[in-house]
């Protein structure tokens, strides 16, 4: 009851809160500087160790561009672009992205903290927020991880061009819940940390991915196409960051180690306990031409442009290492199921599948025109393949420096592999199989080479972004798994 002619009080109504966005800001990599030389020339160093040339720009550009060592909206970049001088500092900023020299930061509206940094693990990438909805349900790629690098918090995906430093670890509870499927409107409601330009983020980067109208279940064939479903986890994280083009990590001979623990000794010492001397046995009578051949073999990174490799020498190499020798088909341990189609060529692979395919990238060959050639095993024939000089020249140029040769060699061959041809039968062991083939390859080439009197060199390193570029096949679906360089050694 109330007091009488005593009216009851209104709570004064609340205005609804205005919900303003998340900033996305680009920034340029802490480790680098930037500066004007007395020409105008803007130049990125590092320590004075590393210097990368940016071109010319204003003095007002040079002075703007100072705010990039704390970050500038990335919406300034876009805005007024018929301004001369948003468009000179948008073209240094994509200058910069390019070099792989920026980083990205998404943080509140007030811009008091960093929310995620973005690490660009391509030079190509450039944050985008793809439209998401209310209605829409998206869960998380089977690819991405969550895991710690020093003392921070980073997601991660092979398939992504930027892996999200997670700056804010609310966040992760809400990345947790997108193991299941979760509705844009539920995940609003209630996640700890709620953040829809964090989620485009993620699915411009295929972190996320959407399902249908329907819902479904976030099952492989709801992720991507047929050759993303053939891939387990560990086996395309393991392609991806063993190879460069789709990672930012150092790769190759870097002595990471060298002042932690001492070098292993290239002979392991013997085993304790009785020993039976083979010498003896193995010293009865003159080695046979194979045991010379095996001998002889070396690696050959110095060639004689004056007298390169013949055509008819290439076509012999290719019939006597990998031309298909015979085909088949058969039902093989399916009960029911269709019949598969096998091969035989001269080395082993793993269940007759011969998934290797060889590319060739001509520098020097007589007889034969400089170019990217595909080797149809079947027809004993190279398949002319248009790219670009400039691909062309970049691949030479990585593997020259690879085998830290003094030129490019004569021939390069990169080995790729239909990954599906294994994937499709083989669970869990489906790369190392492929990488097993490899080898057994690789040392086929070594073998025939040496007895050819030609000379040849296994690349350890390869860049399967750049062998997208130059094929048009998607990095999951045929991609490169090994290099060799041939040619006539001095």
């Amino acid at each position: 009851m109330r007091a009488p002619g005593k009216k009851p009080t209104k709570k004064p109504t609340q205005k609804p809160k205005k919900k303003v966005a998340s900033v996305i800001a680009v920034r340029l990599n802490g480790h680098f500087s930037l500066r004007m030389q007395v020409d105008g020339n803007v130049v990125a160093s590092l320590d004075d160790d590393y210097r990368v040339s940016l071109g010319q720009f204003s003095a007002a550009t040079m002075e703007r561009a100072q705010n990039l060592t704390n970050g500038l909206p990335i919406a300034s970049l876009t805005a007024s672009l018929a301004r001369k001088s948003v468009r000179e500092m948008t073209m240094l900023v994509h200058r910069l992205a390019r070099h792989g020299l920026l980083e990205y930061s998404l943080s509140s509206p007030r811009g008091e903290m960093d929310l995620v940094v973005i690490e660009p693990q391509i030079p190509e990438y450039w944050p985008k927020c793809a439209k998401l909805n209310s209605g829409d349900t998206v869960v998380l790629s089977r690819f991405a991880y969550l895991r710690r690098r020093a003392n921070e918090m980073v997601l991660e995906s092979p398939r992504a061009g930027a892996l999200f430093r997670i700056r804010d670890p609310t966040l992760a509870a809400t990345l947790a819940a997108l193991s299941q499927p979760q509705k844009i409107s539920r995940l609003r409601r209630n996640a700890a940390s709620f953040n829809l330009a964090l989620l485009e983020l993620l699915l411009d980067s295929q972190m996320l991915f959407k399902l249908d109208a329907k819902g479904g279940d976030a099952f492989r064939v709801d992720e991507g196409d047929d050759g993303l479903v053939l891939w387990d986890f560990h086996d395309l994280v393991f392609h991806c960051r063993s190879t460069e083009g789709r990672h930012a990590n150092p790769l190759g001979g870097t002595f990471a180690f060298a002042d932690v623990v001492p070098p292993l000794p290239a002979i392991r010492p013997p085993w304790p306990g009785k020993k039976i001397d083979l010498r003896k046995f193995s010293s009865a009578g003159p080695n046979s031409p194979f045991a010379e051949l095996l001998r002889e073999r070396h690696s050959v990174r110095d060639f004689d442009d004056k007298h390169p490799i013949t055509l008819a020498e290439l076509a012999q190499f290719l019939d006597t290492t990998a031309r298909v020798l015979s085909e088949w088909k058969s039902s093989g341990d399916l009960e029911v199921g269709p019949e598969v189609t096998y091969s035989s060529r001269p080395y082993p692979s793993a269940g007759s599948a011969y998934e290797l395919e060889l590319y060739l990238a001509i520098s020097n060959c007589d007889g034969l025109a400089s170019g990217f050639y595909h080797y149809d095993a079947g027809g004993h024939a190279l398949a002319t393949i248009s790219t670009s000089a400039m691909h062309l020249e970049a691949l030479s140029a990585a593997a020259e420096f690879a085998m830290d040769a003094p030129g490019p060699p004569q021939v390069l061959i990169t080995i790729a592999a239909r990954f599906g041809r294994i994937s499709w039968k083989y669970s869990a062991i489906a790369y190392s199989l492929i990488l097993k083939d490899v080898g057994a390859l690789v040392q086929t080439f070594y073998l025939a080479a040496t007895a050819m009197g030609l000379g040849g060199c296994a690349i350890g390193s390869i860049n399967i972004d750049l062998f997208t570029k130059m094929t048009g096949l998607e990095f999951h679906v045929e991609g490169p798994v090994g290099q060799f360089a041939l040619g006539r050694g001095k």
